[in-house]
């Protein structure tokens, strides 16, 4: 009797003690098996990169798929990936890249230049309709003479593959940053073509071969799963021809659209990485975990896009009006406080040595004369102005905010739509809207990549704005070398969009984020782009 009660009693005291010991936290566990959860703001529209648009599904893409040259971690400068080496000719126009003999697709194929050549013939291909073909065509000699049928031989254009092995690209005029744009921008990297064909996905997007169980990549991991609007798991891929530097053995995609729900997601040990920061909480984490808190630097913008073609929104002067009643001091100070800059022109500030004099200016009294002169003095008369925008709690502040400065200072009434991710990318693109809420983060590291958005017909303008002299100086500034006169073109642009305002700038970003201490090879860089393969996890002491 006595020895089963101390058995009894022992087995108490184990129970108790191990009922006390601190529980392992999510993040722990992933940490030792190797397992990144990446908080990733909603769910992706797709993972056919010749067809995407998003930030999100750039995240996930870039994971899963690897271009001839690919991004240095700390400062995004190109490196090689699949082309091991390239020769740039002269007269800077003609790049040769020699393709690495053990670069693979996942399924065991080889990843060849003929790949490269019928991935770009496949987004040049009017019926794909890609957002993106402009990536193409605007720097590849014939491009765009053959997306628009004006020669119909793909055989002149620049692209050329010589041997499985060599790849070649005839430019239309020297592009000082055109290995940046090869490295940053999935419009250029492969898709599995025979994969693609075999799901009949050459002409039209939304095809089966982007489900886990069709799906094929090169890059350093590989597509696992895909539960939507729960998460996409990655795993590394041992066929990758680098497999020996990635140490992450999984990266879990989270499509999380509330800040908040992601912020606690942090804060209970369930994610490594948040997408963005409530505003609510800036102020607590600089106060008691600044050590997680990242601000950095980001080539990006905020604006709203007007729809040019529905009234009222069709007169500039309502256009200017509300641009220039809205108070982008008190709004980053009061609203946003997480070292945003307020927004006077389109393009950011940190592209080296470009720095744009054009400036919306213009009072509060200016607003209200240009709305009378528009026939609605006070605002009366003028019938309610609608914003789109995507889920989430930031936005939904920004045009509270906004409806409140319009109806104070101008009188006019403001409507709020929200749409969930897909659908709001539907109506912008098809113009069903009147504002609606933007956001444009740099694909590479020159002004073209803001400024080239807002051409006639471009897949991203979304505006129904068109300015022919617009569209020549952005021709000029593409066959303009010098870097210095090439900003001055850029410099006409931006005061063409001041002068005309398709678009509404309200702010210009910070990459604001939660980082786990743990998570490790993460440097801040200005398109907020991260390399997967080079970021490990520490464990806890």
């Amino acid at each position: 009797m006595i020895r089963s009660l101390l058995v009894l009693l022992a087995l108490s005291l184990a129970l108790f003690v191990a009922g006390c010991a601190r529980s392992t936290s999510k993040i722990e566990k992933a940490n030792a098996a190797g397992i990144l959860h990446f908080g990733n703001g909603t769910e992706v529209q797709d993972i056919d990169h010749q067809v995407i648009t998003g930030v999100p599904e750039h995240k996930v893409v870039m994971s899963l798929i690897e271009g001839l040259v690919m991004e240095n971690p700390v400062d995004l400068s190109p490196e090689p990936g699949v082309a091991e080496s390239w020769e740039i000719s002269d007269d800077q126009l003609t790049y040769t890249f020699h393709l690495r003999d053990n670069a693979v697709w996942t399924n065991g194929d080889p990843v060849t230049a003929e790949d490269f050549l019928l991935s770009y013939k496949r987004i040049l291909t009017p019926s794909l309709a890609s957002e993106y073909a402009n990536m193409i065509y605007d720097y590849v000699e014939n491009a765009e003479s053959y997306y628009h049928g004006e020669i119909t031989d793909f055989a002149e254009v620049g692209l050329k593959a010589i041997d499985p092995h060599t790849f070649q690209v005839r430019l239309r005029s020297p592009t000082p940053y055109f290995l940046n744009i090869l490295a940053s921008h999935y419009s250029w990297w492969p898709v599995p073509i025979k994969v693609v064909e075999r799901f009949g996905g050459l002409d039209r997007k939304g095809t089966d071969w982007t489900r886990p169980e069709n799906y094929v990549g090169n890059g350093p991991f590989r597509l696992k799963s895909w539960r939507p609007n729960q998460k996409i798991i990655v795993e590394k891929n041992p066929l990758y021809w680098d497999r020996d530097r990635v140490r992450l053995n999984e990266i879990h995609f989270y499509p999380v659209e509330s800040a908040d729900t992601e912020e606690r997601m942090f804060r209970t040990g369930q994610l490594h990485r948040t997408s963005t920061v409530p505003l609510s909480k800036l102020d607590v984490y600089r106060r008691d975990n600044p050590g997680v808190l990242h601000i950095d630097p980001l080539l990006s913008v905020y604006f709203y896009r007007c729809n040019v073609t529905r009234a009222p929104l069709d007169d500039v002067r309502i256009r200017r009006a509300l641009a220039l009643a809205i108070d982008r001091e008190s709004l980053v100070r009061n609203v946003l406080r997480g070292g945003q800059t307020p927004a006077y022109n389109f393009t950011p500030p940190g592209f080296p040595n470009y720095h744009p004099m054009a400036r919306l200016q213009g009072s509060l009294e200016d607003a209200r004369r240009l709305l009378a002169e528009a026939g609605y003095p006070g605002g009366k008369g003028l019938t309610p102005i609608e914003i789109l925008y995507n889920t989430s709690e930031g936005h939904r502040t920004i045009a509270e905010t906004l409806q409140q400065m319009w109806k104070t200072n101008l009188g006019i009434e403001v409507r709020l739509l929200n749409q969930e991710w897909k659908v709001y990318l539907d109506s912008q693109d098809n113009l069903d809207f009147s504002l609606s809420r933007s956001g444009w983060q740099a694909d590479y590291v020159d002004p073209n990549t803001f400024l080239e958005i807002f051409v006639t017909g471009g897949g991203n303008n979304d505006t129904g704005w068109s300015n022919p002299e617009y569209d020549r100086l952005r021709r000029t500034a593409l066959e303009t070398a010098d870097p210095e006169a090439r900003f001055a073109i850029y410099e006409r642009m931006e005061q063409i969009l001041i002068d005309e305002l398709p678009i509404i700038p309200i702010y210009h970003y910070t990459s604001n984020y939660l980082l786990d201490p743990s998570v490790r090879g993460w440097y801040p860089t200005v398109l907020d782009n991260h390399p997967f393969k080079y970021i490990h996890l520490k464990l806890s002491e």
